[in-house]
């Protein structure tokens, strides 16, 4: 079966400094892949590969079977892969459906629109019109998740999904992925809680140093195995699960 997201010895770069060696990574249609690592390791860097954001070598980034490696992030957003951002990095003058609307700009068709959004996330229906800037930190996440759905995204990808929000938040948050997913969206999250990343995710992948350190089926993969992924000391176990 043809990946419909894949990379090919990924690497990428900040001037000279090398940051990604030979990722290897795909995802299929329907599922939800969770990647994990420490500070430093490589994920959000890999996740500013995929749309454009770092720059690539046009074959190492493919799309449904086509090179796109290289390509603008307008181009990326309108095939149909949207990010939901590490800091949510809404426009702080714009209110909230106009941060929402921002993210129809690619002009792709689907289901995705404001009542849609606001039928997800009730709470942004109440303050659609105020700055986003006066909105919680978990409000502001899903206004990020929200303008990331209105392009219509075949995969949405979510950088640190839960950082820096309160537990009942991110609960709220990851009870609304099933329901994001639930006509074969494609997810891809990065996120700090190793715990929720297994629970969430039907493969894992552990970043260490830029590269890939460990993937499998989530459910099969012990945590001796993902603690010598992650910090590769395999006596490091205990920390597993609340390293950010």
């Amino acid at each position: 079966m043809t990946a419909l997201l894949q990379t090919h010895a990924l690497t990428a770069f900040y001037g000279d400094a090398q940051a990604l060696f030979g990722v290897d990574f795909e995802v299929h249609q329907g599922e939800m892949v969770a990647i994990i690592g420490a500070n430093g390791a490589g994920k959000s860097t890999f996740m500013k590969a995929l749309t454009g954001l770092v720059s690539t070598q046009t074959q190492q980034i493919t799309w449904k079977g086509q090179a796109i490696g290289g390509l603008a992030p307008s181009d990326i957003v309108k095939r149909g892969i949207a990010l939901v951002p590490e800091g949510r990095r809404l426009f702080p003058s714009l209110n909230v459906e106009e941060n929402l609307l921002m993210g129809a700009s690619a002009g792709r068709k689907g289901e995705w629109n404001l009542q849609r959004v606001f039928a997800l996330f009730p709470i942004l229906k109440e303050k659609r019109l105020q700055p986003s800037t006066s909105l919680s930190g978990g409000q502001q996440q899903m206004v990020a998740i929200g303008r990331a759905l209105m392009s219509n995204p075949a995969v949405l990808l979510c950088d640190e999904l839960s950082l820096g929000l309160a537990p009942i938040v991110i609960k709220e948050i990851y009870a609304a992925m099933p329901l994001i997913c639930a006509q074969g969206m494609t997810a891809v999250i990065v996120e700090q809680d190793v715990s929720k990343a297994k629970e969430v995710s039907s493969r894992l992948y552990c970043f260490q140093e830029g590269q890939v350190s460990l993937h499998g089926a989530s459910s099969s993969l012990t945590q001796e195995q993902i603690s010598k992924a992650y910090f590769g000391m395999p006596d490091a176990h205990a920390a597993v699960g609340s390293v950010a």
